[in-house]
């Protein structure tokens, strides 16, 4: 019988685990593991945006936690049905359209760092990468490659390790003379008047893109504490990227303050060949990203399996791709603050939502 229940909490973890890994994944798209999100979020307010690090990951633990035990317990199948459980009918629909649109907005982001990608590490002009991407994406959403998405998920642990060993080089061989010089150039990148409403707004946009996958994957499962435990590891390992990633750019100022993939600057510092490892990931989990964000727009506004939808993902992947020419960092720098002005709705009411529930409960538990 200890066998058994051993088994049978391997199985809960490893299942928790692969929730957590997948909450990363979709989150970590082109901005965050470049370092150009961290950069304009954190970095660029010095010391204080480390302690604004601290904060995101307990609210991603958090919010995560709360959107996934909603998914599981009302086993929804899309993001429709919580959105509406914890906004209300009304609100409802103001939040709905405006995460759809939203979903739409990261997938042009996502083309665009490739674009930067293609441009700083391999000399490509980024139109190009921005529509090798493209392509790529739609010939993805029209076929479903479902495996080839799971494939590039598996990539997350190699992302946080390879970010660590890069904290520790960045550390040791930090130039701190130009520090002061660099950390003004940085400063204007702010995407926030202060370091607290900045890390708040980051937080804000992200969940906004994670809640749709949070959601059905707590969907998928019937034990909710499964589902608030890979959420929990999911917010704690976003937060240490974060952290991971600001330590590494606030060491090397000098070197990255007017880049836009800030990260592969370090990378390529360190080796050519870290450079080049680093690139592949981060085109991986722009691939992961963009599909994501491409379908789930998609299927909200028209149904998949039929020709229409077949002609909608075609015709909005090549809108995503004109837009994305505006340029990587006017993109992340315009967008995400804005769409996390408006995620602060969201957040407000999944608060209200848990804290309905827990009081709820706790009724429940007195009587």
């Amino acid at each position: 019988m200890q066998k058994t229940n051993e088994e049978k909490w391997g199985k809960q973890m490893k299942r928790s685990f692969q929730i957590g890994a997948a909450f990363i994944g979709v989150i970590v798209g082109a901005g965050f593991a470049s370092g150009q999100e961290v950069l304009q979020f954190f970095t660029s307010f010095g010391i204080p945006g480390l302690l604004g690090g601290a904060i995101a990951l307990t609210m991603f633990a958090f919010l995560g936690m709360v959107l996934g035990q909603l998914g599981c317990r009302l086993q929804t199948k899309s993001h429709e049905g919580v959105i509406y459980h914890i906004c209300g009918k009304y609100l409802g629909i103001a939040v709905d359209v405006i995460l759809t649109f939203f979903l739409f907005g990261v997938a042009v982001v996502m083309f665009a760092g490739s674009g930067a990608i293609f441009e700083e590490q391999f000399g490509i002009p980024a139109a190009v990468g921005n529509l090798f991407m493209t392509t790529v994406v739609i010939i993805s959403v029209l076929f479903d490659v479902k495996r080839v998405i799971a494939l590039i998920g598996s990539f997350t642990p190699i992302l946080m390790l390879t970010v660590l060993i890069m904290a520790i080089y960045s550390v040791l061989t930090a130039d701190l003379s130009s520090l002061t010089e660099a950390a003004t150039v940085a400063a204007d990148s702010q995407a926030a008047p202060n370091w607290i409403l900045a890390a708040l707004l980051y937080v804000s946009y992200n969940i906004a893109v994670g809640a749709p996958l949070v959601t059905v994957m707590g969907g998928t499962v019937r034990d909710d504490k499964v589902v608030a435990r890979g959420a929990i590891i999911g917010g704690i390992g976003l937060g240490i990227l974060v952290l991971l990633i600001s330590i590494s750019m606030m060491t090397q100022l000098g070197e990255i303050a007017d880049a836009a993939m800030p990260m592969l600057v370090i990378a390529n510092n360190i080796s050519p060949i870290v450079g080049i490892v680093i690139s592949v990931i981060l085109l991986g989990m722009i691939y992961n990203t963009a599909v994501g964000m491409l379908y789930t727009f998609s299927v909200r506004l028209i149904k998949p399996g039929t020709k229409k939808f077949k002609v909608s993902v075609v015709l909005f992947g090549i809108i995503a791709f004109i837009c994305s020419n505006v340029g990587f960092v006017n993109l992340v720098g315009t967008v995400y603050p804005i769409m996390g002005y408006l995620g602060f709705v969201l957040i407000a009411a999944i608060i209200v939502s848990w804290m309905k529930n827990r009081k709820k409960t706790t009724v429940v538990s007195i009587e």
